[in-house]
């Protein structure tokens, strides 16, 4: 059985998690992460990007605390990661909605398992059904709402928990260019709002320069350089910045 950790008594509103000499191996087989040193500052949005099977996603499960390092310490805010905490909440491509439940259950489920009693729970998911747009949706079923509603939903249930670091597997990567974009703008105004730690996994360079106030880049296992992004989520030129981040991949 997985341990839950206890939950910090802290005011503080991002997370600072470090990984030091991490590494990673499924199964007994070669190491997937090789020693990997990263420090991730309070309340800054960190992306990760990499070619397919470099590492991205494995960190981000380790960062959770769903995958333990076969060497090396997983910290956050300098405690060791021993298992799942409502304070890091994990954010997958697939909206992982429960299909039985309403937009408004769904939310209100993240706040019921961190035992927020039952009056809150409605004040703070009427208030972050507002925030991401679905006030009109709150009795619709998953099968019922497009996939950009849908993760909506799952960042809004994701966030409404208030966790202080919110690590993100590909979400937005399975979405029209349009809705992408859409998504990528709430994730700035929400972050805005509510400023916490992410970790934000990706593929596509010109997200991650939207996005991130540092791009970490991964590439055989490997940490091969993090790049602090200039004017972070402003629309301007940054082709320099991917040159030298395409270098590293």
């Amino acid at each position: 059985m997985t341990t839950t950790e206890t939950l910090p008594d802290t005011t503080s509103t991002g997370m600072r998690l470090a990984l030091r000499g991490v590494r990673i191996a499924y199964g007994g087989g070669a190491p997937v992460i090789l020693g990997l040193d990263l420090e991730i500052d309070p309340g800054e949005i960190l992306v990760l990007v990499g070619k397919s099977g470099c590492g991205k996603s494995t960190v981000l499960r380790a960062l959770a605390g769903l995958r333990r390092p076969q060497g090396g310490h997983i910290l956050a805010d300098d405690a060791p990661v021993s298992g799942p905490s409502a304070d890091r909440a994990l954010i997958f491509q697939d909206d992982a909605l429960l299909p039985w439940r309403t937009v408004e259950r769904n939310i209100e489920l993240a706040l019921r398992l961190r035992g927020v009693p039952k009056a809150q729970r409605r004040s703070a998911v009427r208030h972050w059904i507002g925030q991401v747009g679905l006030d009109e949706y709150r009795d619709y079923l998953p099968r019922d709402l497009s996939g950009g509603m849908r993760q909506r939903v799952q960042l809004a249930r994701g966030l409404a928990a208030s966790p202080r670091a919110v690590l993100m597997d590909e979400p937005f990567g399975a979405l029209d260019s349009q809705t992408r974009e859409t998504m990528q703008r709430l994730l700035i105004e929400t972050w805005r709002s509510h400023p916490t730690t992410v970790v934000f996994v990706t593929h596509d360079l010109d997200e991650a320069l939207l996005l991130g106030d540092r791009v970490a880049v991964l590439a055989d296992g490997e940490l091969r350089a993090v790049v602090a992004v200039p004017d972070p989520r402003q629309v301007v030129d940054r082709r320099s910045v991917k040159a030298r981040i395409l270098e590293k991949l």
